[in-house]
């Protein structure tokens, strides 16, 4: 299986301007620039884009591993904060941080975060990025 998107760059770093766009057109035309990543100014980044991506495939992996182990949940939300650092003279993600809140009727909370632990060492997007990856992981009945 693979995945598909397109970034387009016009101009320098700093006065530039770019867009992604995913393949399967959930997404068009997003524009990014060096400041809606350096300057906060509104619009997307690719740390953003990154965060979203580790985010939603950490809960559909968490969802597996509940209902594989017969505790379907009621809900999971996930907000992965993608940290950039200037490291070794250049910029680099140091870290993920995941802060999960999920409902799930029955399971203890050992076994909760037994099995967000393995949905963080097991999602597709945290073996790819080569960062530490932190869990807050809160179990609300």
């Amino acid at each position: 299986m693979q995945r598909e998107a397109t970034a387009v760059w016009n101009g320098g770093l700093k006065s530039g301007k770019g867009t992604v766009t995913g393949a399967s057109g959930a997404f068009k035309q997003l524009g990014y620039s060096f400041r809606t990543r350096f300057e906060n100014e509104p619009g997307t980044n690719p740390e953003e884009l990154i965060a979203a991506a580790h985010a939603g495939c950490f809960s559909m992996a968490l969802s597996a591993q509940l209902e594989k182990n017969g505790f379907p949940a009621d809900a999971i939300r996930t907000v992965a904060k993608v940290n950039l650092e200037q490291k070794d003279g250049g910029w680099a993600i140091t870290r993920v941080d995941l802060d999960l809140n999920a409902r799930v009727p029955n399971v203890t909370e050992d076994k909760f975060r037994e099995l967000a632990n393995a949905a963080k060492a097991g999602c597709p997007v945290s073996k790819l990025l080569n960062a530490e990856i932190t869990l807050n992981a809160r179990l609300n009945k």
